[in-house]
């Protein structure tokens, strides 16, 4: 299966589950990888036969900047859902979401998970 890579697309988004993260906000980084048959794209150069990235970009900013989610898991599995359900042509979803200064007397560069999931599963 072919991939399309969106990478360290970058949001401004409030999810958290302290008080200060819903007020103040935060950066957020996403990445995507979706596997798709990217072939017939190939062949004829026809954005139709493939994902426009750009509409997808669109689509995560508007999850990632219109809600808030106290985990970042749960904004993770809505974007997989939307991709999932918006292309068709899309076997399955990678989706990293990485907060990269979550807000606790620790010191690393920050916190990612990673979901996969796939048009079966729906």
């Amino acid at each position: 299966m072919d991939k399309m890579q969106l990478s360290r697309m970058q949001f401004y988004g409030y999810h958290g589950v302290f008080p200060e993260e819903n007020k103040l906000g935060q950066r957020f980084y996403v990445d995507l990888v979706l596997s798709l048959d990217l072939s017939e794209a190939g062949r004829t150069d026809d954005l139709d036969k493939t994902v426009n990235y750009a509409e997808v970009y669109e689509r995560v900013k508007k999850i990632v900047e219109g809600r808030t989610f106290r985990l970042i898991e749960a904004l993770a599995e809505n974007i997989a859902s939307d991709v999932l359900h918006q292309y068709t042509n899309v076997n399955d979803v990678t989706v990293r979401v990485i907060k990269p200064h979550p807000p606790f007397d620790i010191h690393f560069d920050g916190v990612a998970i990673e979901i996969n999931r796939k048009r079966a599963s729906l």
